[in-house]
């Protein structure tokens, strides 16, 4: 797989300064049951690094002492991690809001057959990556038979109550491009997303948040292999607007690695730029009682990504 970084630290971003913490981003592993070709983790099913249990626990530890109110939890797949539902419980009895990023396909892996239920009972919210409406394009990103399987989860969990109004279990699809393109504004494409998934499977859900592809990792080395990447980049930078700056959600979340160690998101996790404070690398064991507000952010060409056209966070468009 080719680097992307040394190319994106050519190009100067605007600086950014943490402010107050919101969210914790923890990444439970590498470990997926698919492999899609616009990931920014490069997970797959080969992959062995795992959160231990050791580390969990610290996590935990982390999020009574703090301010933080949201745990989102993401991998890979993070249900796989066998920790996973340890996790859970503890931080919603903590009352802590927490958020599986899930890719729907996952309720079906051996073992996981009871998921869907337990994730109801414990009233956590799910974003499903769900990359069109249509069953060619999500096949072509993530292989033969996941739309169809995603649309089986979907329906499963419309079933428990998710999505549905006034049940405060709450299902939101995450949409990305195909390739090496914006995203289109989020609001008319929910629109279509609401409209053509009620009309021919009967499946809701509550928002549709658009993601922009990060021109790092396993996409990013596409972009190099093919020649586009600089074409990319230079389309992220020309609809870069300075009115996103404020909301990029590296301002309020930290990511945390299946090690323990802290970055400023997910995407610099993946480019390993941690979060640093006198060259020393911050574990999650270092943060009880440090105050990061106004810290640098650790930025690159990638994060224009995050601030072009209507602005991209794993909350969805930032204009939303």
């Amino acid at each position: 797989m080719l680097a992307t970084l040394a190319h994106l630290q050519k190009i100067p971003f605007p600086s950014l300064q943490r402010a107050q913490l919101q969210t914790l981003q923890v990444n439970l592993g590498y470990l997926c049951n698919q492999q899609c070709v616009h990931c920014h983790v490069n997970a797959g099913p080969q992959r062995t690094e795992i959160m231990s249990l050791d580390t969990i626990q610290q996590v935990l530890a982390y999020l009574r002492s703090s301010e933080v109110n949201t745990l989102d939890l993401t991998g890979g797949a993070p249900e796989l991690n066998p920790h996973f539902r340890t996790l859970v419980k503890q931080a919603r009895g903590a009352g802590q809001h927490v958020i599986d990023r899930c890719n729907l396909s996952v309720l079906f892996e051996p073992g996981q057959e009871d998921l869907a239920d337990f994730l109801a009972q414990q009233q956590v919210h799910i974003v499903a990556s769900l990359p069109c409406y249509q069953a060619e394009n999500v096949d072509q990103q993530r292989g033969k038979g996941r739309f169809e399987h995603s649309i089986q989860a979907l329906r499963q969990l419309n079933a428990l109550g998710y999505g549905q109004p006034d049940s405060g279990l709450l299902l939101d699809l995450v949409y990305n491009p195909l390739g090496a393109d914006l995203p289109p504004p989020q609001e008319a494409l929910e629109r279509d997303y609401k409209h053509f998934l009620s009309v021919h499977y009967g499946i809701v859900f509550n928002q549709l948040l658009t993601l922009c592809n990060m021109p790092i990792q396993r996409f990013g080395s596409t972009l190099l292999s093919k020649g586009t990447f600089e074409t990319y980049v230079q389309l992220l930078r020309t609809a870069h607007r300075d009115e996103n700056l404020s909301a990029v959600m590296c301002r309020r979340l930290l990511s945390v690695d299946w090690q323990g160690y802290v970055y400023d998101c997910d995407f610099n996790q993946m480019l390993d730029l941690p979060l640093q404070i006198k060259g020393h690398r911050l574990h999650i064991s270092d943060l009880h009682e440090l105050d990061l507000k106004h810290h640098e952010i650790q930025v690159a060409a990638h994060c224009y990504a995050c601030t072009a056209g209507q602005g991209s966070s794993c909350g969805g468009a930032l204009e939303a």
